[in-house]
């Protein structure tokens, strides 16, 4: 719990200004009356999550501190069972509540800037329905919006010319399955990973259907793969509203659906926010700082 060398001891003392000493199997904290509720509060945080079978990097003591500081209430969302025992856990309030979101709805949307988990807890939830037993398959799906969905004209297979675009798809399973099994679980056809503009015509029964960077589909492309869905099957739906790479004349089939769809009974929608990017914490400056817009730039004399 406390890092390596005390690394984060060393966070939790700096940040709270209180004094923290370990002896005989007990954990005594001294300082102001708040710094200590809050120090207690947090190393009572951090014991939890290391007791249900979780890591603890530096960057999940930054948040659970500013959650602390805010007075943020602690997760309550059961962690997510992948394979391999592997046990994934929301790391920040807003994605406890997207995982919340997807266990209770069939048709979830999810916006959020880059790094906030949107494709991984997904695929993590997909992961943890299938080996349940609650699904009979798991169905990722992304446009290739930068060969403009033609794919015919790059050289190689079928699996060689949509690779390099359902790349972040792969990485995220392999995060949650052996290489071998995720192989064979898509020569069973447990497991497809495929273009948006293959889905037309199908239809989905007892699918986990995640369609990710959703932000470049088409109102017509939303539509058509939105009414894929079949009995049993759930859709997870994600994407960044500030990356669309459509053409300019073109509007954004995510947003649209979100306007579209609000209120329907059994489909939530979820917007993460830069305090749930759990990247490197320089991507949290970074999507700040594009956000911002361009700086000013001094004329020159």
């Amino acid at each position: 719990m406390f890092g390596v060398r005390d690394q984060h001891l060393r966070a939790i003392r700096d940040s709270l200004g209180v004094q923290i000493h370990a002896r005989d199997g007990r954990i005594h904290v001294e300082g102001e009356s708040q710094a200590v509720a809050q120090a207690t509060e947090l190393l009572e945080r951090l014991h939890a999550r290391i007791r249900g079978g979780g890591g603890l990097a530096p960057e999940d003591v930054t948040r659970a501190l500013a959650e602390v500081a805010e007075g943020l209430p602690a997760s309550t969302v059961p962690p997510i069972e992948v394979y391999n025992g592997r046990m994934v856990r929301p790391r920040s309030p807003g994605q406890a509540h997207y995982v919340d979101a997807i266990r209770g709805n069939n048709l979830v949307f999810c916006v959020g800037p880059a790094g906030t988990g949107k494709t991984y807890l997904a695929v993590a939830m997909a992961a943890s329905d299938l080996k349940a037993d609650r699904i009979r398959k798991i169905v990722l799906v992304r446009p290739a919006v930068e060969a403009g969905e033609s794919l015919g004209f790059l050289p190689g297979d079928l699996q060689a010319k949509i690779n390099p675009y359902l790349r972040p798809l792969f990485d995220a399973l392999h995060e949650m399955m052996e290489h071998d099994m995720i192989r064979r679980y898509m020569e069973e056809d447990l497991i497809e990973v495929i273009p948006l503009a293959y889905m037309r015509g199908r239809t989905l029964n007892e699918a986990f259907i995640i369609l990710d960077e959703a932000q470049n589909t088409t109102i017509a492309q939303m539509k058509m793969f939105l009414t894929r869905m079949g009995a049993g099957s759930k859709i997870v739906v994600s994407g960044d509203t500030t990356q669309i790479d459509l053409p300019r004349q073109m509007h954004s089939g995510l947003i649209d659906a979100l306007d579209r769809l609000h209120g329907i009974r059994g489909i939530a929608s979820v917007a993460l926010a830069r305090s749930d990017i759990v990247r490197h914490r320089l991507v949290q400056d970074i999507v700040e700082a594009y956000e911002r817009g361009p700086a000013q730039r001094s004329s020159p004399n």
